[in-house]
Formats: C-alpha cells, structure tokens, sequence
C-alpha cells in the first residue's frame, strides 16, 4: 500500500518530473525514502544550503521551461528556501516546494522546529497546503503542479514526517473524494491574442515613424518571429536583462541593455520613439521607458495582469510571444524609412567603440571589462552563461556578448547575491555535457561557496569567473550616486577562492595582471571539470549609467571627497568611456541652465 510520500513521488514522474533538489533532514525522511526506491525514475541532487535548491528549481524551470522541483526538511529547512522561491515568484518561473513538518499532533505546540511554513509560505505562493493525509495528497499533489505551471509561480506542499510514511489504508477517506478523481495532465492553452487587439496593434505601428522595442524574457522562444518585427518595422531593439538571449548582441536591430547596465543607443531609443513595442517584458525600472504621452505603446505577454504595467499602452495582445507575432507581422508595413534605425547603429558603433577602449587597458590594478571581455569571447556557439547580482551583472551585460544558440540567465526581478553558481549548476544539471560558465562577484559567490563542491560531484562542466575587488561595489557606488553618501559597510575580508576551489576538489586559477589574463584563460578553459578562475579586478572602478542623470552625477560629487579611494575614482573617471558619459551629464545640465 503507498504512502502519502510514495503518491506524492509518483505524481511528480507522471507530471514529467525528472530532478529534486534538496537537502535531507529528519522532517522530511518520508519522502527521501520514496525518493531512494525511485531513483531509477527521479534524480535527487544534493546541494549544501537549501537556498541553492531553491535557486536551482527556479533556474531549473527557466532554463528548461519544465517544472522545477526543491525540497526541504522542516523549520529552518524550509524557510531557507524563501529567498530562491520569491525570485521564482517575481520571475514567473513554475516551481512546486516541498517540505517537511514536525509530528501533526505536536504543530503549535512549541516543539523543537515548530514553524508553520505555510503560514511563512504565504506571500510566496499561488498554491499553498499543508497535507493531512495520503488520501489528501491523492488530490492536492496535481493540483500543485497544475497550479505552478498554469499561474507560473510557486507551489507549497507541507507534510507532517508522520504522515509522509502513512499510507492510504491509514487515511481517513471522506465519501466525496474518490480515488483518481484529478488527473496528472497538463492541458494548454492556445496562447493567442484576441484578433481585434491585433489589428489595433498593426495600425499603431504602420502608422508610427520611430518604432522602438523592449524584448524580455518572454521572447527567448520568438527569436525568428522578433527579428522579423524588427526589420518590418527598422526598429532598434532594447533588451531587458532577462532577454539577453533574444537576439544576438551583433545583430544589426539590437541596440543591447536598457537601464542602468545598459547602452547609451538604447536610452536614445526610448527617449526618442513614438511607438514601442514590448515584446515579453516588464522591466521594472520605468524612468527607462519613453515619458507617458510621447510614444504609442503595445504589448505583448502571456499574463494579462501584466499588460501596461509599466508603461499606458493602447493594444494588449494577451498570448505567446511567437504565437502573438505570427499573427501581427502580416499585418505590417514595412517601413522604407530606415533612419531610426540607422541612427541607433550608428549609436552603437560608437558605443562599441567605447566600450573597447575599457577592454582593451593593461592598467594595474586589473580592469574588470578586460577579463570580462576576454572571458566571454571563448564562450563556444552552445554554451550557457549565469551571472549573480552586483557590478558582476554590469560585466556581463556590457562586456559579454550573447550568440545565436548561447543562453543566459540571472535573477531577474528580485536581483538576488548568490544566485549565479545554482543557476549555472541547474542548467548544468538540466542540460549534460552542455558547457555552462558563469560570472561572478566575490560577494555573492562567497555567499554559496560550499555550493562548489556541487558541481564537482555532479561533475558539472562549469567555469567560474570571479570578479575579485573585496568590495561590494554595486552598493558601494549607489550609496554614491542614489543618496549622496560615501561608501560605507561594503569592503570585504578577502577569500582566496582559487585555493577554496582546489580544496574542494576543483581546480582553482587566479589572475591579477592585465597581460596574464589571455594565456590564464587559455589553461583554464582547457581544464576538465569545474574550474574557478578569480580576477582580482579594480576595487575603484566606478559602475556608471549610460547617461548620467543630473540628481546621480551631484550625488555622485557630492559623496567622492568622503569616499575611501577617491584618488583613484577620480582618475576613472578621467578616462574613457567614463570622460565621455559624464561628459554628457555636463552638456545636458548647460542646455537646461541656457534654457
């Protein structure tokens, strides 16, 4: 007779599920022993802190559209997992949690774990229940995955340790719950926009002159279908971060990132245009975005929650990206003007110009574009790239270029440290002999150090670039230029994570002079098995926006006579591209007090 875990464990391989990751504990022993009996069916990967499970799972859903799954022992176990789950959350990614309980007739009681996870589990999750017994979980276990998968969220499922090793015998049955009574199918829906939306759309579109897009993740599978929207309409293409990979970054419609991290043609674009399109998106920064009133705006997303949230648009093709494309572009015109798009590429020609001047500088200490760069030119045509949270982000998004074929992934919306190594293990895990790199700051990868020793036991073909200042710098550089303060609480003890990664089992690299960087990465991409290569990178080099906002570049004078190093800030910022973009915060502010 099965158990509540056995049922819980079968529902999952009907649902296609093939991979857990978790980490044992005694709450949740019930359901690791289903697991043991099915490890010919169902893999269980076994991390070091439960926040990378969860990590994993969200990455694990967005590198392969699948389900991702995490478990978790109870109490701490399962509040571990929280930080992972809520950028599963913000980043619409489907993943089903599950956790253990103390005995069920001890919860509230003050016992040793006694947290109510599904109370915690609240905010985080569309789906969330706590399983009496294996007759409930008949039932529950389905709909869980059903839940996560149509809403694209987090589901929870909570089970007492007792009741994970009870069976259905031991269940007390109610006469209106028949067994077999929900099935473990996945029924789809068609994911096409109302045709009327369509068509107001198209007439937005044809009849606009400077036509700018915003792809995002949502795009990642209409790759042919947006680069032909694009031509029809001579539009430059901005990239949220999550859509790095929508288009190649040579391709002669993209003008790279928008925001922060982003290129000086998109922001030309967006302040530009008089009509946008955002193509499976919602960029969260929305001083980014055209001011309302000046361009016409469409929409293109699967969630119609999400439909001009972030920018007033006039048709909301609620659907598939591809799909909802394939319907627009017959509609459109193609624009023999070509001169926005023109101006925006001859914008990044300019700004590709920039950009190798910081690549290309043998300065002592290491810059962190010219290891960046470098870095990310041997990326081969199939590889995988994660990055973490941090001015490691900036690198990626700057200085490394996305190929026709290359995937990219980050934690997008909840912009989370320690998130590039799970996500690279994940994709790693998802994706076998597929090589998987990743970039990260010596923040953030400290954060999961001893997640390393994951990917060396599930010899995962990874190469982990660590961008070593001892510093958080991406907080280091907003207090600057955000408030107006000097830096403040961000240095770092520094680690030697070449010698960690040996200690490990790893093979560890370190790097520290501009001339050493070409041969280093030459032996460390050679090397089999997961290797570290830590650049010990320019603690002052400063993070900037495309354009300096007026309010960033006081702030960012105000707080540099107080600022630890500002020597050698000063000294960046004399030098291109720096020179140049606070150069155009300087011309902005003439014209503004001329006029």
């Amino acid at each position: 007779m099965p158990t509540t875990a056995d049922i819980l464990i079968e529902t999952l391989i009907d649902w296609q599920v093939d991979t857990i990751f978790g980490l044992p504990g005694d709450g949740i022993n019930g359901v690791m022993e289903a697991l043991r009996t099915r490890q010919d069916r169902i893999r269980f990967i076994q991390v070091r802190h439960e926040e990378s499970a969860a990590f994993m799972a969200c990455a694990y859903a967005k590198w392969t559209g699948k389900l991702g799954v995490c478990l978790a022992t109870s109490g701490p176990g399962g509040t571990h997992l929280l930080t992972g789950l809520y950028d599963a959350r913000l980043d619409q990614a489907p993943v089903l949690a599950i956790t253990g309980m103390q005995f069920h007739d001890l919860i509230e009681t003050f016992t040793q774990q006694d947290v109510d996870l599904t109370r915690a589990f609240s905010d985080v999750a569309i789906f969330n229940a706590q399983v009496s017994d294996a007759a409930h979980m008949e039932s529950v276990a389905s709909l869980a995955c059903r839940s996560a998968l149509a809403k694209r969220g987090v589901a929870h499922l909570s089970i007492a340790n007792d009741v994970q090793e009870e069976t259905l015998d031991d269940a007390s049955r109610s006469k209106r719950n028949r067994p077999s009574h929900t099935p473990d199918l996945w029924f789809e829906g068609s994911g096409l926009p109302a045709d009327e939306q369509v068509e107001k759309a198209a007439e937005i579109l044809n009849g606009a002159s400077k036509v700018a897009i915003l792809a995002g993740r949502g795009a990642l599978n209409a790759r042919r279908e947006l680069a032909e929207v694009a031509d029809l309409l001579g539009a430059p293409v901005a990239k949220a971060l999550l859509g790095k990979a929508a288009l190649p970054d040579d391709h002669p419609h993209t003008t790279g990132g928008i925001g922060i991290l982003g290129t000086l043609p998109s922001q030309e674009a967006m302040e530009e245009c008089d009509a946008l399109l955002i193509v499976g998106s919602t960029f969260p920064y929305i001083e980014y975005y055209p001011k309302p009133g000046q361009a016409r705006g469409v929409q293109i997303d699967r969630d119609p929650q999400r439909v001009g949230l972030r920018y007033p648009v006039e048709a909301g093709l609620v659907g598939d990206a591809a799909a909802a494309l394939r319907m627009l572009n017959p509609r459109l015109k193609r624009k023999e003007d070509r001169g926005f798009l023109e101006k925006a590429q001859a914008g990044m020609r300019r700004w590709r110009e920039m950009m190798a001047q910081s690549e290309s500088k043998p300065d002592m200490p290491l810059k962190p574009q010219v290891v960046s760069r470098a870095f990310g030119r041997r990326l081969p045509d199939n590889a995988i790239l994660a990055v973490d949270s941090g001015q490691n982000t900036e690198m990626a998004a700057r200085h490394i270029d996305m190929k026709d074929g290359q995937a990219f992934g980050v934690s997008g919306t909840l912009a989370s440290m320690a998130c590039g190594l799970p996500y690279a293990i994940a994709a790693g895990i998802a994706f076998p002999g597929r090589p998987v790199f990743a970039v990260v700051g010596d923040g953030g990868f400290a954060m999961q150090l001893g997640e390393f020793s994951t990917a060396v036991r599930y010899r995962i073909p990874l190469k982990v670039l660590v961008l070593k200042n001892n510093m958080l710098n991406q907080i280091a550089w907003e207090q600057m230029m955000f408030l107006g303060n000097p830096q403040f609480g961000c240095e770092l003890q520094p680690i030697d994570f070449a010698m960690a990664a040996e200690a490990m089992g790893g093979i560890g690299y370190s790097v520290s002079r501009a001339e050493e960087v070409e041969s280093l990465l030459d032996a460390a991409f050679a090397a089999e098995g997961p290797v570290v290569i830590e650049a010990v990178v320019d603690a002052y080099e400063p993070m900037m926006p495309p354009k300096m906002p007026p309010d960033y570049a006081r702030n960012f004078r105000q707080a540099l006579p107080e600022t630890p190093g500002r020597e050698a800030i000063e000294a960046s910022v004399a030098e291109e591209p720096l020179k140049t973009m606070i150069a155009e915060d300087r011309q902005e502010r003439d014209q503004g007090q001329k006029s």
